[in-house]
């Protein structure tokens, strides 16, 4: 009798691999990112872990035994969901691995912009000792969150340290702690105004594509920051570079854009009041275990015993 199979599309440490043997002895594990690795059990795995280029044409093969898909991202929108739908493959994310690190990264945008690290390190490199017109501190200041999901929390709770304001927004405007105040999206134009910092941590859907344009950088104040650590394709990234060259706002950090690698001809590049890091906000020496100890072995546990996964259960028409 042939075992079941579950691919696993990444390099894991031992360690890794013995935690989730420990949940499936009996299966066939293959592991590994190189396509020699699993493509000969492509047809008949039953469980993959991990997108990777040339899955597809396997998973919505019709005579694919493909059953259940947990990414190795929290952002789904690069797979074939109307595809993975029609096949009836349930489909779950790695949503909430990143909270510690993404909210780690916000915070190092908006102190780098506040406190001019930036500038300063540009100086540095011309060994150029000036003050920079430094004035700005975060304390006290406003903070609105878009996308209130396990990043947006965990970056609310940091917000509180600074005595901040936390205005937050998410699709059922129902109250978070930490929140002082929440919205949905269709009240951005309520929140913008008030916001010091605009913090984006969407995921890309067809409702959030091109969310930020012209018309929202002009309703944000003159003197706040934006941060944008969701997707690139949620920025209207010619009218943010408007906007930012303009003074419309003050100045960005941004770590996603609409095409990545960010173009050698872009003008972010070259504009002092924007940081750029290489969307490398997830990054983290935890990765692997919290996503295989959060998510992967509560969900293979689940799927096991005869029921769904339902750790970070893609909602196909929502597009998360």
């Amino acid at each position: 009798m042939q075992k079941r199979k579950i691919v696993i599309t990444r390099k894991l440490e031992q360690n890794h691999i013995e935690q989730i043997k420990k949940v499936i002895p009996d299966w066939e594990l293959i592991v590994g990112k190189d396509k020699d690795i699993w493509q000969e059990h492509a047809m008949d795995v039953e469980i993959i872990a991990g997108w990777t280029k040339g899955l597809e044409e396997y998973c919505l093969d019709p005579q694919s035994k493909l059953q259940w898909l947990q990414t190795w991202s929290a952002g789904v929108d690069n797979l074939p969901l109307d595809g993975l739908e029609l096949r009836g493959i349930t489909l779950t994310s790695a949503n909430g691995v990143h909270a510690y690190p993404i909210s780690e990264t916000i915070f190092a945008l908006m102190l780098g912009l506040t406190r001019k690290i930036h500038t300063y390190v540009r100086n540095q490199q011309t060994k150029t000792w000036h003050h920079a017109n430094m004035g700005l501190e975060m304390h006290d200041k406003t903070v609105g969150i878009i996308g209130v999901g396990a990043i947006g929390k965990e970056t609310a709770k940091l917000a509180k340290a600074f005595r901040m304001t936390v205005l937050g927004v998410r699709n059922s405007g129902m109250p978070v702690e930490y929140v002082d105040e929440m919205y949905t999206l269709d009240q951005l134009d309520l929140l913008l105004p008030k916001c010091d910092y605009v913090v984006v941590t969407l995921p890309h859907t067809k409702k959030t594509h091109r969310l930020f344009g012209a018309e929202q950088f002009s309703q944000m104040n003159p003197k706040a920051f934006f941060i944008n650590i969701g997707r690139g394709e949620i920025v209207v990234e010619d009218e943010l570079v408007r906007a930012l060259m303009e003074g419309t706002i003050a100045g960005a950090g941004l770590d996603v854009f609409e095409k990545e690698p960010l173009s050698a001809e872009s003008p972010l590049w070259e504009l002092e009041n924007v940081i750029i890091t290489p969307h490398t906000s997830g990054s983290t020496e935890n990765y692997n275990k919290r996503l295989i100890e959060s998510i992967l072995i509560p969900n293979l546990k689940a799927y096991i015993s005869g029921g769904n996964p339902s750790i970070n259960l893609v909602d196909f028409s929502k597009g998360y």
